[in-house]
């Protein structure tokens, strides 16, 4: 385990996120990294990701950055926007 892996106290954007249509999941770990799928493919995307507010940073472990917010209860990373996994409006097509 390296330093960056370490755990640390759960942040409450840690957990599962997902597009309404369930295609794209990403999960944030509670030790600042993050794994991302796409359809049937596990582990398409994985980095770390920092925190600052409701702003989030991340860096691929290809060296690609992306922005995301967390507004009223979305995550709003790039181009999509995430719903928390539990969120009733998964898999209805739900915009906000």
């Amino acid at each position: 385990m390296t330093s960056n892996d370490t755990p640390r106290e759960a942040h409450p954007y840690v957990g599962m996120w997902v597009t309404a249509d369930g295609f794209i999941r990403q999960e944030l770990l509670s030790n600042g990294r993050y794994d991302e799928a796409r359809g049937n493919r596990r582990s398409a995307y994985t980095g770390r990701y920092t925190v600052t507010g409701s702003h989030l940073d991340y860096v691929d472990d290809t060296g690609f950055t992306a922005t995301g917010d967390v507004r009223d209860g979305f995550l709003f990373h790039e181009h999509l926007v995430l719903y928390r996994e539990d969120d009733p409006r998964v898999r209805q097509g739900a915009r906000p």
